[in-house]
């Protein structure tokens, strides 16, 4: 089985993600952590970004393994290294959006991300999952939130890693990367027209895990 898990940054999707695939030993795949591991590679080698070509060559010359553990920890490598702290950085969130907009480098990620999910019973959580990767997953859902609640739960997140970063940063951030992730010419932030709609603005974590699973066990 597929469950494709869209909605755009600060919606909760990974945390919500990683849980259910926990509690259903599903194989976890954060697409959005293999375009921060090509940020980070990119970034690190002085690759210019804009220059799509080399960005596509640079993703077919690497290698991005996501390994989950029984913990339910997700370790994400690149090149055999693990980089799973290094991609949480804010300047990697700051690159990001620019690299996923990358149409050439979306057509050699969507191929490694179709080969994870094959692997085994997966879920996946990005912008394009039930609209571009996985189509014909079994089960979609699109995770949204307020724009004020997605800035306050990212802001609290990377405060809590140790980066101390302004509210108004993470705002100008999230606001930036709302814009790119929608109007993209490739594979944009949308909803699939057959995907469950879930407004998190109000719920904990634990709410939104019973209500996504009452839809896929129901």
């Amino acid at each position: 089985m597929i469950i494709a898990i869209d909605g755009p940054a600060g919606a909760g999707k990974s945390t919500i993600a990683k849980i259910i695939a926990q509690k259903l030993g599903f194989l976890y795949i954060d697409t959005g952590a293999m375009y921060r591991a090509l940020t980070l590679k990119s970034l690190n080698e002085n690759v210019d970004i804009a220059d799509a070509a080399r960005m596509a060559e640079l993703a077919r010359k690497s290698t991005i393994d996501l390994i989950n553990d029984p913990e339910g920890t997700l370790k994400v490598t690149l090149d055999g290294k693990d980089v799973s702290r290094e991609i949480r950085d804010p300047r990697i969130s700051k690159y990001v959006s620019d690299v996923a907009k990358i149409r050439e480098v979306r057509e050699v990620m969507l191929q490694a991300q179709r080969n994870l999910g094959s692997r085994d019973n997966s879920i996946l959580d990005g912008r394009d999952i039930g609209t571009v990767v996985f189509p014909n997953a079994q089960k979609k859902f699109f995770l949204d939130a307020n724009f004020i609640e997605r800035v306050n739960r990212r802001h609290k997140e990377l405060n809590e890693a140790g980066s101390e970063i302004a509210w108004n940063s993470v705002e100008a951030d999230l606001s930036n990367r709302d814009t790119i992730d929608s109007t993209r010419e490739c594979a944009p932030l949308k909803k699939a027209e057959d995907a469950i709609y879930v407004d998190t603005t109000d719920l904990n974590i634990q709410q939104v895990v019973e209500k996504i699973l009452s839809y896929i066990n129901g």
